[in-house]
């Protein structure tokens, strides 16, 4: 591409920016954007489903390390639509998420270019990343069970089939069947046990209700609190975010952790995650800041003010996940869990399940 092209392009890409902005404020997309000049060098674009109170430390860790300025735009939803619509002129170099589904979703839309560098490749192991390169995961999370100190003792759930067992009826809650973490833990569980006894596992799960399934993994522990049921299904950093809450702590303290299927399987692992989109105008940019949250100082950021397990080995996890215990992670292949998201999906509009009891 020469020069004229580039510049031209870049001026596209600065005003779809400019369009995307003003879309938002009329509601098209949630979120909101913080921005310099897309001329302007040493710069980075991100498109993001995770948090700017998580990613703003990594950046400006990046930034004072580097000198290349990170500008993100924050969605809950509908960046895959903007990406889509925006098409090659669109000003994104980098798409983040919370999720494996997200990832598969922007590869197989096109967009997900393949990278690969020794540095990559080394901090991140294979079964973390896709083979091409064009999706990386950064960190690790559980799916687990929560369980109220009271009424459920040690012992009483070992694994995720259980949880379909009648002593449970009225005793359980969860976030909707759709969300995408929930749908890992079902792609998961198809590809363990098959499509018929996972369905037959929902309908089980679905009978224990307590409720109507709502909410976010948190409001699902303070249910526990609350005594409107006894267990509940959500990600382990969750724990950590709310024992650091004084109004949420308390939530946090009425419960305990069960890692499931410890003599089987193993607990089903999900990742966030990263790649570098086609037709990057700042690609080495976006390389360079997937290199540095790959590395040792942006791992442990992310241990420390988000308690998730880094994917890279070696890189101390906080005080707090580690007072939870080791324990043993499915290694069922993310690719083939990424599969199956529209089959576990399928599963759960089949048995209604967000109808709830």
């Amino acid at each position: 591409m020469n020069a004229d092209m580039k510049s031209h392009r870049r001026k596209r890409r600065l005003a779809v920016l400019l369009i995307g902005t003003a879309a938002m404020a009329a509601g098209f997309l949630l979120g909101e954007i913080r921005s310099v000049s897309a001329e302007e060098a040493g710069q980075v674009d991100v498109y993001s489903y995770r948090q700017p109170y998580l990613m703003e430390p990594l950046f400006e860790a990046f930034t004072e390390q580097t000198g290349i300025e990170v500008n993100m735009v924050y969605a809950k939803a509908g960046l895959l639509e903007r990406l889509k619509a925006e098409g090659e002129a669109g000003p994104a170099d980098m798409f983040l998420t919370s999720d494996l589904p997200r990832l598969v979703e922007v590869q197989e839309a096109g967009f997900a270019a393949p990278v690969m560098t020794d540095t990559l490749a080394a901090n991140i192991p294979a079964q973390y990343r896709q083979e091409d390169g064009k999706w990386w995961g950064l960190t690790q999370r559980a799916r687990v069970v929560y369980a109220s100190r009271d009424r459920v003792p040690e012992g009483e759930l070992t694994t995720y089939q259980g949880l379909a067992d009648e002593k449970w009826k009225g005793r359980i809650c969860i976030r909707p069947g759709d969300h995408p973490y929930n749908l890992g833990l079902i792609a998961a569980m198809i590809a363990r046990h098959g499509e018929e006894r996972t369905k037959e596992w929902l309908r089980g799960v679905k009978a224990n209700l307590a409720r109507r399934p709502q909410g976010n993994d948190r409001a699902q522990v303070k249910a526990i609190y609350e005594d409107q049921c006894d267990l509940a299904i959500g990600n382990t950093y969750y724990m950590g975010k709310m024992l650091a809450d004084p109004e949420q702590r308390k939530w946090a303290e009425a419960a305990y952790i069960i890692f499931p299927d410890q003599n089987g399987a193993g607990a089903h692992v999900n990742i966030s995650g990263a790649t570098v989109l086609e037709g990057a105008d700042n690609r080495e940019e976006a390389v360079a800041l997937l290199e540095f949250l790959s590395g040792d100082k942006a791992q442990e950021i992310y241990a420390q003010s988000n308690y998730e397990y880094p994917v890279k080995p070696g890189v101390p996890w906080s005080d707090t996940v580690a007072s939870w215990g080791e324990f043993k992670a499915d290694t069922v292949d993310l690719a083939v869990i990424a599969d199956l998201h529209d089959e576990a999906l399928r599963l759960v509009n089949e048995v209604d399940f967000n109808a709830g009891p």
